[in-house]
């Protein structure tokens, strides 16, 4: 199997520069060398936690939200590798992947993959039946979701629904019941999502047409950036309905603010034309998220 080449790893790559050569393409399968994806995963269950339960959240639900939504998104990742190994190889941007390069076996990458959801289901044992419950209802989900780009121009759609799955666990863990404050955050970080993911499938554009794969990229062509700035919008409204749903103070809707002046700036420099900017912009997401928690945390006070 080949390793990839040196020259190709960034400099501020914490993979190559700590952990033993034999660890790392696990690690790259896992995408711990770009964390931005757990970070999206994790802000929005960490806000739906705090404003489901109206309080600060104990120290250990917290670690145990943080070590789940690293789990998922990890093994997310590591499914869409196994399924679009053969495309990713095709693919500029993706070439390097541990599969698509030879660095990692399928078989090596499957037991990582099965390592991670032992992990993910021991965290389970912590947690109440009924969220319980509604973890395992995302699993089938979660291997579902590579193999759209076959056949739907909408996986994003799917994938903001998935891996947004943490806003609903919080709110049946800390009150027993699927709040409607609750669904109405989800549902804002499903458009959320929509958005942000369909900037980053601009990256892909031009590829993915090439091999005949779909996604919102490809479907909406020069419209992008009027349908995102829908999405966008969409977020917003859902957020605000979820504040005045869990009764937030008005510290949850000023911070909506920032969220929105955010949110319009990242539309403002994106062109569909110029697939440059949409890497940086998908990652410029994570503010949104700690304004988020900022938000919910405000709103308890």
């Amino acid at each position: 199997m080949n390793a990839p080449d040196l020259n190709d790893i960034p400099a501020r790559d914490w993979v190559a520069t700590r952990l033993p050569r034999t660890w790392q393409p696990y690690a790259r399968l896992m995408r711990l060398d770009r964390p931005i994806g757990t970070w999206l995963t994790l802000l929005p269950a960490l806000a739906s936690l705090v404003l489901s339960a109206g309080q600060v959240p104990p120290a250990w639900l917290v670690l145990v939200f943080c070590l789940g939504a690293l789990l998922m998104r990890s093994s997310g990742c590591s499914i869409n590798d196994i399924l679009d190994r053969r495309f990713d190889a095709q693919v500029n941007r993706t070439r390097q992947r541990p599969l698509a390069n030879g660095s990692l076996s399928l078989h090596q990458a499957l037991a990582c993959l099965a390592i991670q959801l032992l992990l993910a289901a021991a965290l389970l044992l912590t947690l109440q039946p009924l969220t319980v419950l509604l973890a395992l209802c995302c699993v089938p989900l979660t291997l579902v979701y590579p193999l759209l780009k076959r056949f739907t121009h909408w996986p994003q759609a799917f994938l903001g629904a998935v891996f947004n799955w943490g806003v609903l666990m919080a709110s049946v863990e800390t009150t027993g019941a699927l709040q409607p404050g609750a669904l109405a955050l989800w549902l804002g970080c499903l458009f959320w999502q929509l958005g942000y993911d369909t900037l980053y499938a601009y990256s892909d554009r031009e590829d993915d047409l090439k091999m005949g794969l779909r996604s919102t990229a490809t479907l909406f062509a020069g419209q992008g950036k009027a349908w995102i700035g829908g999405f966008y919008t969409m977020t917003l409204l859902c957020w605000g309905a979820a504040g005045l749903l869990a009764g937030a103070n008005p510290g949850f809707f000023i911070l909506l603010l920032p969220i929105g002046l955010s949110l319009a700036y990242q539309l403002s420099l994106f062109s569909p034309d110029d697939p440059g900017p949409c890497n940086h912009l998908f990652r410029s997401n994570c503010h949104i998220g700690v304004l988020l928690l900022a938000g919910a945390s405000v709103a308890i006070v």
